[in-house]
C-alpha cells in the first residue's frame, strides 16, 4: 500500500492540511481501529478529545475545525473525502475475470457484449441480452428473455426470473430474486388458486439490490424500482409496487402488493407497509413503523399504528405514565367511595 504525506492525501480530496504537511501516512481507519501511522475520521467537534488520545498520525475533519496536537485535513464533506482516502488507499477488489467460462452454460440466442464476464456455474437463458462491461458471478440464473444493461453487477447466487429488465450500473447481490411469483390467490371451492402472473420487474439505472431481498414481479405489468434507489438486505418488495428514484430502503422492511412511493424515501429498518398505500416524495418512515394509510410527502412517522412523529412522541410520553395515573385513579376512587358512604350516612333519617 505504501505510504503518503499528508499533503498528497490532502490533494485527493481537495481538502487543506492544519500542521505537519509533510506526516506520513500508510492507511486509513476509523476511530476505533485505527493504528500508527494511519488517517482517521473526525466528524464533529466533540469526537476531537477521542483523536487526540487515539493512535492516529492525522485526522480528516469538517471546514473550521482544528486540533493543537495533531495535525488535521479540513474538506467540505468529511465523510465523502475519507471514503475517498480509503478507496485510495485500500481499493475495493475489482472482477479480473474475463470472457464467458466454459464451465458456463449460454444459451445460443442470448446476446452478450464482447466484454462482458460470466464465471463458472453461471446459468443465462434463451434471448437474454447483456451490456458492456457487466460481470455475472457464479451460480447466477438468469431466465429466459431478461435484458441487463452496462456496467452491472450480479453477485453469486442471484436469481432474475423470465424478463426481468436491469438498468445500467445496477448491483444484484447474493441470493436475491428478481421476479418471482406475486403472493396473490383466488380462493375457489375451497382451493386457493394463484393468480395471474403476468408481470415482471424493472430495475432502473443505478439501483442496488440487498442480499437476499426479493422483488416479485406484477400481475400484468412491472414492478418498478425506480433510478437510484438503494435496498438493502432481505427486503421484500410485493408485486405491482411502483418505487420511486433515490429511495433508501433498510433491511428487513416488508412492502405489500401495490404500493407506490415517490422520490427519495426513506424506509428504515422492519418497517411495515399494507398494501394499496402511497407514500409522498422525501417521507421518512422510522424504524418498524407499521404503515396502514398514505403518508403524505416531507412528514416523519413513527409507531404501529404510524401517526406523525411528534404525534407518538404525545403518545408514547403518556403511555409512560399510566403506571402513576392508575394509582391515581385508585386513590381517587377510594376517596369517592369515602365521601359516598359519609353523604349516605348524612341523608339516613335520625332513628
Amino acid at each position: 500500500m505504501g505510504s503518503y504525506s499528508l499533503k498528497e492525501v490532502a490533494a485527493w480530496i481537495g481538502g487543506q492540511v492544519v500542521g505537519a504537511a509533510e506526516t506520513r501516512i500508510s492507511g486509513a481507519a476509523i476511530l476505533r481501529d485505527v493504528a500508527p501511522g494511519e488517517l482517521t475520521l473526525v466528524d464533529s467537534a466533540e469526537r476531537l478529545g477521542q483523536f487526540e488520545t487515539s493512535p492516529a498520525a492525522a485526522a480528516v475533519v469538517p471546514q473550521g475545525i482544528t486540533c493543537d496536537s495533531k495535525p488535521v485535513v479540513q474538506v467540505e464533506d468529511v465523510h465523502q473525502g475519507f471514503a475517498t482516502v480509503v478507496a485510495r488507499l485500500r481499493p475495493p477488489s475489482r472482477s479480473t475475470y474475463q470472457g464467458v467460462s466454459p464451465q458456463a452454460w449460454v444459451d445460443s440466442t442470448a446476446r452478450l457484449a464482447p466484454d462482458v464476464a460470466v464465471y463458472p456455474g453461471a446459468w443465462i437463458g434463451a434471448g437474454v441480452e447483456i451490456g458492456p462491461g457487466s460481470v455475472i458471478h457464479s451460480g447466477v440464473r438468469i431466465l429466459d428473455g431478461c435484458r441487463i444493461g452496462s456496467q452491472v453487477v450480479i453477485f453469486p447466487n442471484a436469481v432474475l426470473y423470465e424478463d426481468t429488465v436491469v438498468g445500467d450500473r445496477c448491483l444484484i447481490h447474493a441470493g436475491a430474486v428478481l421476479g418471482a411469483y406475486g403472493f396473490g390467490y383466488e380462493t375457489r371451492n375451497g382451493h386457493h388458486e394463484l393468480s395471474a402472473q403476468l408481470g415482471y420487474v424493472v430495475l432502473e439505472d443505478d439501483v442496488e439490490i440487498g442480499a437476499n431481498t426479493t422483488v416479485d414481479r406484477g400481475t400484468y405489468g412491472p414492478t418498478l424500482i425506480g433510478q437510484g434507489t438503494k435496498i438493502d438486505n432481505l427486503v421484500m418488495v410485493a408485486h405491482n409496487c411502483r418505487i420511486g428514484r433515490h429511495n433508501l430502503i433498510c433491511s428487513q422492511v416488508g412492502i405489500a402488493g401495490s404500493v407506490t412511493t415517490g422520490d427519495y424515501v426513506v424506509m428504515a429498518g422492519q418497517v411495515g407497509v399494507r398494501d394499496h398505500v402511497h407514500i409522498g416524495t422525501q417521507a421518512v418512515l422510522g424504524a418498524m413503523a407499521g404503515i396502514i394509510n398514505n403518508v403524505p410527502e416531507k412528514t416523519t412517522v413513527i409507531g404501529i399504528p404510524a401517526t406523525e412523529q411528534r404525534d407518538q412522541k404525545i403518545k408514547q410520553a403518556a403511555f409512560a405514565k399510566l403506571p402513576e395515573m392508575r394509582k391515581q385513579l385508585k386513590a381517587l376512587q377510594r376517596q369517592v367511595e369515602q365521601l359516598q358512604r359519609r353523604l349516605d350516612a348524612a341523608q339516613r333519617p335520625a332513628a
